[in-house]
């Protein structure tokens, strides 16, 4: 990376140049990069990651924000950045752990798991509906779904696929899709909003034609 005072003859320069350049700016010093296309995006890991930050990131308005933004607000101005950059950073690194994310700093690990299950996998063409069954919320914030191709797995942080919230009781359903023919194996845990990681639901399985 290397930092840059007046990037493309301006005071402050941002996006991409002929698919080579990023021009960016990080704690107030801009900088350019190389822009670097990942070889594979659907990577176990990569799944993984991107699944727990698109769920960060469209439930801090909806269910972080108006309560539990204040807590994270020693730990954003030790860094000098944003409440939400300081929730984001830390969840990832507990997620990067295989920890659940807790609404609140510090994550205090406790609260009551819904009840709920993980019901059924029905198969049709190139998908998979996943459906949960939710009969009390309690202390419940999420749901993660894990996919392994074959039976008896354990669920980690690799075979994740999807990190959902949860708001209300009855019936949840999740496609997978652009899936391959053949046999698929699903898990679940559900996690509290002070993050607190339930035990795995129990395997459901389903073909996909």
């Amino acid at each position: 990376m290397v930092k840059v005072n007046a990037p493309a003859m301006s005071l402050d320069a941002s996006g991409s140049l002929a698919g080579t350049l990023v021009f960016s700016k990080w704690k107030g010093r801009n900088y350019v990069r190389q822009l670097v296309r990942p070889a594979n995006p659907k990577l176990p890991k990569q799944v993984s990651v991107r699944s727990m930050f698109k769920f960060l990131s469209q439930v801090w308005k909806l269910s972080v924000q108006p309560t539990h933004e204040g807590t994270w607000d020693d730990l954003a101005n030790a860094g000098i950045f944003s409440p939400f950059n300081a929730y984001m950073q830390k969840n990832m690194r507990r997620w990067r752990e295989f920890n659940a994310p807790s609404m609140a700093h510090p994550a205090t690990e406790d609260g009551t798991e819904p009840v709920a299950a993980l019901t059924s996998a029905t198969g049709g063409t190139r998908h998979m509906d996943v459906l949960f069954e939710i009969t009390t919320l309690n202390d419940v914030w999420g749901v993660m779904l894990f996919r392994s191709p074959t039976g008896t797995f354990n669920t980690s942080f690799a075979n994740c696929i999807a990190v959902l919230e949860v708001d209300a009781t009855g019936a949840m359903v999740y496609t997978d899709s652009n899936l391959e023919a053949g046999d698929y194996y699903y898990d679940a845990r559900f996690f509290t909003k002070a993050g607190l990681l339930g035990d795995e639901e129990g395997e459901v399985t389903g073909t996909v034609t």
